[in-house]
């Protein structure tokens, strides 16, 4: 009798594949400071995104809830845990996508991040272990607190760091002229 994989083993299986194809692209495991540090709150560093958690948490953690709210519009017949697979996949994939040479180099040219040279291993695991964070929220709070917390993370991050989710995926679709500005100006 062969049994089938459970979404808790397929999403712990998306994890391990992500984490071993970065690895085979290059990233690197850690810091090559060679520490991994719980928090790194400097945005114009090479060890940012490099660490457990940084600025860019937040929108790992919005991601989540992002994702959970999606998966209830357009998946409401598939399981809780079978949507947290789906969002783990979306998130693993993007992970994959952002590290790769291409989006590191359209990062490095249309935005403020000269110092961005992709994510170490244990910070993209961190970043998907965010989402879930986001994505168990999401399942618990009411809408409303759950809409607050995205303009909340995004509106704190646009105030501290000047970028955040929306001006993250703006600058690397379209980038602007006067946000580059603006962020430069921190």
């Amino acid at each position: 009798m062969q049994r089938a994989l459970t979404p808790y083993a397929a999403t712990a299986l998306i994890l391990v594949t992500m984490a071993v194809w970065l690895l085979w692209i290059g990233r690197e495991p850690i810091c090559t400071c060679g520490v991994v540090k719980l928090w790194h709150g400097q945005t114009m560093s090479s060890e940012n995104s490099q660490h457990l958690s940084d600025w860019y948490t937040p929108s790992h953690i919005l991601h989540g809830i992002l994702f959970y709210g999606l998966l209830w519009l357009m998946a409401r017949r598939v399981s809780v845990p079978w949507r947290l697979s789906i969002a783990t996949l979306v998130e693993a994939a993007w992970e994959i996508v952002e590290n790769s040479d291409t989006i590191i180099e359209r990062y490095r040219a249309v935005t403020i991040s000269l110092d961005y040279f992709g994510d170490s291993i244990v910070n993209s695991i961190a970043d998907v272990l965010a989402m879930w964070v986001g994505f168990w929220l999401a399942g618990r709070l009411p809408v409303w607190a759950s809409v607050l917390i995205v303009f909340v993370f995004e509106g704190v991050t646009m105030w501290v760091i000047r970028d955040g989710l929306a001006l993250n995926i703006i600058m690397l679709l379209y980038p602007l002229d006067i946000i580059r500005d603006w962020q430069s100006v921190g």
